[in-house]
């Protein structure tokens, strides 16, 4: 029988202080969904989150009688969060769905544990620890994790139609934890939905999108994904780029040590297109800093091998390391993934790899002079002020940053009189 007791986060203070606390009296708290899935496949535990026959109102009486602090996170879908030598650990009363649109769910809180099971999405995330490790199958989760199946539970078009962003944590799980192909059933089920998709909010898609994108390797998610309709549906763009950089930019990451950013991976499957990168990140409703990124990619030009590294740092100044960086990476991997068929690849490879050191490591300079400068010279106030300083500042990249203030303000003057 499989028992997590051994484990070292089973055995944590904090976790026994809550499950010594909500298992008493008639009541029963289990641990439940991520912790004992990645405990059973040998992957790092994160979050801890436990389900309770307890009612929210009776696990916050009971954290405020030991001096527990308890936060109603969801109180009315069941959910207090519990927090214990700084430590979060949910706790959400056992549900059944009374009613769900496709986006949101209405639960009635029970006692029964299968009802609770039955209600989750697939049957890995749908493991539980008893208090004393023992692990509990209501779903064959344990088979799947054993052959590493991403499988719905019960019938899979019912179970996306309860909440049709099961579609892409369909693939996003198979990303993370799936091995050879998708699950049939799942795959089909999830196609025939993918129509649905638009009737969810762009930050609930770009958040599960995102964290897709965070894989190892989401390689043959996208793949799936692509030849289920599903991506040309969420990513409209992606159509005729495909996601064809993605393999080579994979192999870049995992041989050079790159970690990997979902933001670099999404601009391998749009076109580097500044006005189209720009609909892209209003659409999916992306952070300002994410949108900024984007657009400084798009904005960046490819630099060509022959560029020499003084005129390399111009640019760098006139467009900002982030936006090279970026571009650098994408055309590395891109030349790292054609070595075979090309001989000039290993030499291109190297130049590009000192690009990318250099923009790495570049460090903006700070034009020795400012506006307030030429004021205080005499220069009149105006719109005269910001084109002289525009000129000076031209000067002083093509001089590779070398002119100093007193021949920047000299040169300001000059330009003042005429």
């Amino acid at each position: 029988m499989t028992n997590l007791a051994n484990q070292s986060w089973f055995q944590s203070p904090g976790l026994q202080k809550i499950l010594t606390l909500l298992n008493k009296d008639g009541a029963e708290t289990r641990v439940v969904g991520g912790a004992v899935r990645n405990s059973l496949m040998d992957l790092a535990v994160g979050d801890i989150d436990l389900a309770t026959t307890l009612l929210p109102e009776e696990v916050m009486g009971r954290a405020a009688a030991r001096g527990i602090k308890a936060v109603p996170t969801g109180i009315a879908h069941g959910t207090v969060t519990l927090v214990v030598d700084g430590q979060p650990f949910e706790v959400t009363t056992l549900r059944r769905d009374v009613e769900t649109d496709g986006r949101h769910a209405q639960v009635a809180f029970g006692a029964d544990w299968q009802e609770d099971a039955d209600r989750r999405d697939l049957t890995i995330n749908a493991l539980y620890a008893r208090a004393d490790g023992e692990v509990v199958d209501l779903v064959g989760g344990l088979a799947d994790i054993e052959s590493r199946t991403i499988r719905f539970i019960g019938d899979a078009e019912q179970r996306i139609a309860e909440d049709y962003l099961r579609v892409l944590r369909f693939f996003r799980f198979f990303a993370y934890y799936g091995s050879g192909r998708p699950d049939a059933t799942g795959l089909k089920a999830c196609a025939r939905a993918r129509s649905q998709l638009k009737s969810l909010s762009a930050e609930r898609v770009w958040s599960e999108l995102k964290k897709l994108l965070s894989a190892r390797d989401p390689g043959r998610a996208l793949l799936w994904m692509r030849q289920s309709g599903v991506l040309t549906e969420i990513l409209p763009e992606s159509e005729k780029w495909g996601i064809d950089a993605i393999p080579g930019l994979i192999a870049a990451e995992q041989a050079l040590g790159w970690t990997p950013d979902p933001l670099l991976r999404l601009s391998a499957i749009v076109p580097k297109d500044a006005g189209r990168m720009a609909g892209l990140a209003t659409r999916i409703r992306l952070s300002n800093a994410e949108a900024l990124a984007l657009e400084r990619f798009a904005r960046t030009p490819k630099p060509q091998d022959t560029v020499t590294d003084v005129a390399f740092d111009r640019d760098l100044y006139r467009f900002g390391k982030e936006g090279f960086i970026a571009v650098l990476k994408l055309d590395l991997a891109s030349t790292r993934a054609n070595a075979e068929s090309d001989p000039k690849a290993m030499t291109r490879s190297a130049r590009l790899s000192a690009l990318l050191k250099r923009a790495e490591a570049f460090v903006r300079p700070v034009m020795p002079i400012k506006g307030s400068d030429l004021l205080a010279c005499g220069v009149p106030s105006g719109p005269r002020i910001g084109e002289i300083l525009g000129t000076l500042e031209e000067s002083w990249i093509a001089s590779s940053f070398t002119l100093d203030r007193e021949r920047l303000l000299a040169r300001g003057a000059e330009l003042a009189a005429k």
